[in-house]
């Protein structure tokens, strides 16, 4: 009983009513999940809540935390700690019930901040019937090599857990900024040769970004399984940019490479990024959203990312926001409103992956 009455309690601070179904979540829809924050009250700083102005500008200047963050927006459940157990089984049931089966955890290295929180998150996961993967992020130090050790920490690691996610029977792995390491180093352990993970207890599904036009010939040398858009702005890359998202399917195909493209419901990142209005891309009510979901669905893709479940520094978030004088908001949406926009396509993609 005592369980029961918090579980509700938690559905109702989640922002969804305490009647709510949890629905079948489906694990071809990926969200990108920031395990980075912390607060005072559970750890010892505003870890990320913090956050300093960003490139050559007037007057420099960081953003404490408490009620004046490195974000655009302001989340209802206030400055939290990813290592909070109750924050992370709130995230998880809202994830659940906006559809979304497979969280996409941001990894910054072995014993990291981030990879502190996995256990807790892999356990919170497998009770509302989620699995977790993992997005490689340039750590320092990172190259083909250090992501070699970095996988088989992860794979050992966690590898076992019922919730850790697989492809086909294979781990997938997405690599932000796969371009900053030359396409023949990620041969070295995407390819066929000797020190290749390829057929090992390490083999995994790679997944790359693309960002630029005429990347062709990095996916094909490099060896990547697939590619992803990962941003939330339309036009900001060649990759993000939705009309050339056929274009990149239909390469895929004919190079038996995978195809995520990412959707996202804005993007707003001038509290910490003062000069980038050129890609703040306003949210109109859930109507960018809609368009990004509908431009995904078009290429019939067999995952498609999502830009993000809680990255606040750049505004991606569908996590709940509230309003708060500074701030923007949802407004005229609900703070739920985007987990609620959310479960709406995901039904759409599971009916048109039916049919």
């Amino acid at each position: 009983m005592r369980y029961l009455i918090c579980l509700l309690f938690m559905v109702a601070s989640a922002g969804i009513h305490a009647n709510a179904e949890i629905h079948q979540p489906s694990n071809s829809i990926h969200a990108f999940y920031y395990p980075w924050y912390d607060n005072p009250d559970f750890g010892d700083s505003y870890f990320h809540w913090s956050h300093d102005v960003l490139g050559d500008v007037e007057v420099p200047h960081t953003f404490p935390g408490g009620d004046d963050i490195g974000a655009n927006y302001y989340p209802e459940a206030g400055c939290y700690s990813s290592h909070d157990p109750q924050v992370v089984e709130q995230h998880m049931l809202q994830l659940a019930n906006a559809g979304v089966g497979t969280v996409c955890v941001s990894w910054w290295g072995a014993d990291s901040f981030e990879d502190q929180a996995v256990p807790l998150i892999l356990d919170q996961a497998n009770n509302y019937g989620l699995k977790v993967n993992f997005h490689l992020e340039p750590f320092p130090g990172r190259n083909a090599e250090t992501s070699r050790t970095a996988m088989q920490y992860i794979i050992d690691s966690y590898g076992s857990h019922e919730a850790f996610y697989r492809l086909n029977g294979k781990p997938l792995f997405y690599v932000y900024d796969s371009y900053l390491t030359e396409a023949e180093e990620w041969n070295t352990l995407l390819g066929s040769g000797e020190a290749s993970i390829r057929g090992t207890k390490y083999d995994s599904v790679m997944i790359g970004l693309w960002v630029a036009r005429n990347e062709e010939e990095f996916f094909i040398q490099s060896g990547f399984d697939g590619y992803y858009t990962y941003f939330a702005v339309d036009g900001f890359t060649f990759g993000s940019t939705w009309g050339n998202w056929a274009y990149l399917d239909r390469w895929a195909a004919e190079n038996d490479k995978l195809f995520i493209p990412c959707v996202g419901p804005g993007y707003i990142d001038t509290r910490i990024r003062p000069w980038n209005g050129r890609n703040i891309r306003g949210r109109e009510a859930g109507k960018y959203y809609d368009r990004s979901f509908e431009q995904a669905l078009k290429v019939h893709p067999s995952i498609i990312g999502l830009t993000s479940f809680n990255e606040w520094h750049e505004g991606t978030q569908i996590e709940p926001s509230v309003v708060k004088d500074g701030y923007e908001d949802f407004l005229p949406m609900e703070p739920d409103g985007y987990l609620k926009l959310t479960r709406e396509w995901v039904r759409k993609y599971m009916v048109s992956d039916e049919q």
